[in-house]
């Protein structure tokens, strides 16, 4: 264990922030909830970001900007919104040395602005669909914060989308958790639960919410991201109605969706160990980092660097993506060290032994070091890119195995099923799958006696059959599977 981060087991939290700093992923800002995002940090946003923007456009969306200054009167225009961001909004109320005549709000989210400009856009069926994503920050006024997880501000997308009948809005909700699931599960590696939110735990403003549930180490859930199916409820706020082939006026359906950097947060928990960040290869700013090993002799240096150039070289041409550490001033074990932090998924080690091999030593990052060993340049191309697939699908597999181990099914009815529904969720916690009625007192007292929410109507149980099933809490019948855990 290295002694610069904390263990997992002795203290969760401080384990967590100490690799957000070590891995110089991101550092305090001068006001109080709010984080400096580094340089290495950024490049793993700005790679989500990249592939993202891909699979949107791929799928027929186009990429936009709005104000982040909102008039604080489009918010009252949806009272749902309001009620459920009311805490949370920041208000400007004085600007340019007079006081505002209407206060403005910096961003929670955008719809009630996007509405506004759609009011504008959308006036003929031949304006539909609109579908319109943006790379915004926003604002939310948290009171206990950690970064990437929670924070003042942070970074996401918000993709909105206006369409002329209801199940085209609903089909690109369930597309775009699609999207979110595959991407999150394929470049992430983290095994995820998808499924439809209560109605007490869905998005403020929306018909119905999707979210897409992660498990972490500390056994706790994380919301990775959401789609919402919106209904007419901005369109009829902002009065956004369009001519229909008939002539006839009707109000447009919608849809918003996002993820934010709070992907960060998970990628640290669900993969990392005490040596640092463990970054799955797909994902990874530096995929491999190439540490040539110096001797005290500067011509023996010199052939050692002269190899390790041509293999930088050699695997830049492949395409992969390469560094090297030439820091002649620290030693090997430092180099190795500052890698491990970073979480790097391949390293290459080459000293003189591997010169006069014409070989280089490989190591992969979620792996223990005596699986280390030598590869000839002539397989060097093949075999980096066998050993980061299978690291791409080892960290994936072994997450899921975690969440098997952690994920438990209380179906019986009775107060002795709750109990050990409680005991479970108190003192061990995980996923807990179980039935529940629908009723909004189960669903609080649950949450109140165990501090677990429901996190979602999973998916992937909708084929079982819930004849004879009764809900946890209160015995009565169960309308739904359901996945309760605590949360972020």
């Amino acid at each position: 264990m290295s002694d610069f981060i904390a263990s997992k087991e002795d203290d969760y939290s401080k384990w967590y922030l100490d690799i957000v700093q070590k891995a110089k992923l991101a550092d305090y800002s001068p006001v109080k909830g709010c984080m400096v995002i580094m340089p290495y940090g950024y490049s793993i946003w700005s790679k989500i970001q990249s592939i993202l923007d891909k699979k949107f456009k791929e799928t027929g969306h186009e990429n936009a900007y709005f104000p982040m200054l909102i008039p604080y009167g489009f918010l009252e225009k949806e009272k749902d919104h309001i009620d459920g961001f009311s805490p949370e909004f920041a208000i400007i109320k004085d600007a340019g040395g007079e006081s505002l005549a209407e206060p403005l709000v910096l961003r929670p989210t955008s719809e009630t602005i996007i509405w506004n400009m759609y009011s504008k856009w959308i006036k003929s069926y031949r304006d539909l669909p609109l579908k319109i994503n943006q790379w915004a920050n926003v604002i939310r006024w948290e009171k206990r914060t950690r970064p990437f997880l929670r924070t003042t501000e942070f970074l996401w997308q918000e993709g909105h989308t206006a369409h002329a009948t209801e199940e085209e809005a609903l089909e690109e909700a369930l597309l775009i958790l699609d999207v979110y699931k595959r991407f999150i599960e394929d470049y992430l590696a983290i095994p995820v639960f998808c499924g439809k939110k209560s109605e007490k735990e869905k998005f403020a403003g929306a018909v119905s919410t999707y979210s897409i549930e992660a498990l972490m180490q500390d056994k706790k859930a994380l919301q990775a991201a959401t789609s919402h199916y919106l209904g007419l409820n901005f369109a009829k706020a902002f009065d956004v109605k369009f001519q229909d082939k008939e002539g006839k006026m009707k109000h447009v359906f919608a849809s918003s969706w996002g993820v934010s950097t709070r992907l960060i947060g998970a990628l640290i928990m669900v993969h990392s160990d005490e040596k640092g960040l463990i970054l799955p290869p797909r994902i990874a700013p530096i995929e491999i980092i190439v540490i040539p090993i110096f001797k005290k002799e500067d011509e023996i240096n010199k052939k050692i660097l002269d190899h390790s150039d041509f293999v930088v070289q050699t695997l830049k041409k492949a395409e992969f993506r390469v560094e090297i550490d030439k820091d002649i001033r620290s030693s090997p074990g430092f180099r190795f060290s500052s890698a491990e932090f970073k979480g790097i998924p391949i390293r290459l080690e080459i000293g003189i032994n591997d010169v006069l091999l014409n070989s280089v030593t490989i190591l992969r990052r979620d792996k223990d070091k005596k699986f280390k060993y030598q590869i000839s340049l002539d397989s060097l191309v093949s075999k980096v890119k066998v050993e980061l697939d299978c690291m791409q699908k080892d960290l994936f597999k072994k997450a899921l195995n975690f969440r098997a181990l952690n994920t438990k099914e209380i179906f019986r009815s009775g107060k002795d099923s709750y109990d050990l529904f409680k005991a479970y969720l108190n003192d061990y916690s995980g996923f807990v799958l179980s039935c529940w009625c629908g009723g909004l007192n189960c669903e609080n007292v649950i949450k109140n006696e165990t501090k677990a929410t429901i996190r979602c109507i999973p998916d992937d149980f909708k084929a079982r059959d819930l004849t004879g099933m009764t809900c946890i809490y209160c015995s009565s019948r169960a309308k739904y599977f359901v996945l309760f855990a605590k949360s972020y």
